[in-house]
């Protein structure tokens, strides 16, 4: 048998293979509709078992030595390397991702994101404090238990191992739901993984499961950590029902990203950075270019240049090395992105290329002239449309870029560097990019959004990481009892 198999009668990784209490469902590939593997589905009594195991083994995991932690997650980085051929097969055959889009999430994303984190497990984790009295005062940084760790369908691998992986080193258990829809690739995949690293049993549980296994993730006492990446409407319901339970959450949200072009860039080079921003992985990538904001005086050349590159783009099923654009990953998205595309030109925007669909294949659609009132404008696609606005000054540039709810990534071309630096001043963006386009993400940087697009940089880097999971304790160490007055 295959590292992954083929088929899980309902297995979830808690204490050992256990059969999920919700029965079993199947995943589908987008691209054919054929029928890949069925999983447990799991319930809040999966939930509530796993989070009691959980906070069993972890008191001995927090207990052991740095290096051993740090071990586990090498050995989990060196897998990923080792079986990236199948993983990445999964991914690509269950979330619709191209063979590209697939080799970054797992040799260049989850191998990376493993050991980037087992250095973490010996990074310094606390700091001397002043203090006025006769001791010893400093405080450190210790893990807070359990997090719970939900992970959407759209890079099922790299969204989950940038919290999953950090939150083990430092000394945590982890509960993790991924998507239903990629239920292998970005959850028996990690239950493997780690299962054949030596992770001790118990400190991972992969509970796939609908909206109702998520709410009791967030619901359960015993799970004071949360770390969601999803739709901004999701998020929200997480942080309100989060805050009952006075619990922390790490959002990572929707986005709107705006790339502006300026007038002294080169233009086919411009195109190219712009089409990799808003196509890639079928446009579902919540940091895609959004809105590409194009100087006025060289708007038509651009439009007309993505137009011709867009129908250049080969469209089908990702199994096939040729093809640069997969599947959408279901009807209702699919049928979501299209209601943008027609409602957009019926606002008046010009349908220069694409705006068709062969099931769940979407033609790479680009739309010139956008109306600042069309969903395009204003709307996360998460489909690969590309919607054109013209600016006629950088003041005005700025304005139309920060004129959005969400503030994920930004990106400017230009061969002006300063001037795109004082741009980014003016507008609110979790990341900035100049000379690129707005999908970006290394191991060993913070990443997060403002506004819509969540509450900040709360992935990657030691001092995120430290932050997003564990607690700072106060200590104080005296030599001899004091004197009181009492």
């Amino acid at each position: 048998m295959s590292f992954l198999g083929h088929e899980w009668d309902g297995r979830i990784f808690s204490d050992g293979w256990n059969t999920g209490s919700g029965g079993t469902r199947t995943t589908v590939a987008p691209a054919t509709g054929e029928v890949l593997a069925t999983v447990g589905v799991a319930t809040a009594d999966d939930v509530a078992k796993a989070t009691d195991s959980a906070l069993r083994a972890q008191r001995d995991w927090a207990a052991s030595p740095f290096g051993e932690r740090a071990a586990i997650l090498r050995r989990a980085g060196q897998l990923f390397v080792e079986h990236a051929d199948e993983i990445n097969e999964w991914l690509m055959r269950e979330s619709g991702a191209t063979a590209g889009f697939a080799t970054f999430q797992v040799a260049a994303g989850a191998a990376e994101e493993c050991w980037e984190a087992a250095a973490l497990a010996s990074a310094p984790y606390g700091e001397m404090l002043r203090t006025n009295q006769d001791r010893l005062s400093f405080s450190r940084q210790v893990p807070v238990g359990v997090v719970g760790v939900i992970a959407p369908f759209n890079a099922p691998v790299l969204l989950a191992v940038r919290a999953l992986a950090p939150a083990l080193a430092l000394g945590n258990a982890v509960i993790l739901k991924p998507d239903p829809r990629t239920s292998v690739c970005g959850g028996v995949a990690f239950a493997r993984i780690f299962e054949e690293a030596g992770l001790p049993t118990g400190l991972l549980h992969v509970l796939p499961g609908d909206a109702a296994a998520g709410a009791a993730i967030v619901d359960h006492p015993r799970i004071p950590v949360i770390a969601f990446t999803g739709s901004t409407r999701a998020g929200r319901a997480i942080a309100r029902a989060a805050a009952d339970r006075l619990k922390r959450v790490h959002l990572e949200l929707g986005g709107n990203s705006a790339l502006i072009v300026t007038d002294d860039v080169d233009l086919d080079k411009a195109v190219s950075v712009g089409a990799f921003g808003s196509y890639n992985n079928a446009g579902q990538i919540c940091m895609a270019s959004s809105r590409h904001l194009v100087d006025a005086r060289i708007a038509d050349d651009y439009t007309r240049l993505m137009a011709e590159h867009a129908a250049r783009l080969t469209v089908g099923d990702t199994m096939d090395p040729a093809t640069m654009v997969g599947p959408i990953i279901d009807t209702h998205q699919r049928d979501a992105v299209h209601a943008i595309v027609t409602n957009s030109v019926a606002a008046g925007a010009t349908l220069a290329e694409g705006g068709t669909y062969d099931g769940l294949f979407y033609r790479p659609t680009v739309l010139g002239n956008v109306p600042l009132t069309a969903p395009a404008y204003h709307q996360e696609i998460f489909g690969p449309v590309v919607p054109i606005v013209p600016f006629h000054s950088l003041d005005e540039a700025a304005d139309l870029a920060a004129e959005t709810e969400y503030g994920l990534s930004l990106a400017i071309l230009t061969r002006d560097v300063t001037k795109a630096l004082r741009l980014a001043d003016r507008i609110p963006s979790g990341a900035v990019h100049i000379n690129d386009q707005t999908v970006n993400d290394e191991p060993n940087t913070p990443f997060g959004g403002v506004g819509d697009s969540g509450n900040g940089s709360r992935h990657g880097g030691t001092r995120a990481n430290l932050e997003a999971f564990t607690e700072t304790q106060w200590v104080t160490v005296r030599g001899e009892l004091p004197d009181y007055p009492f």
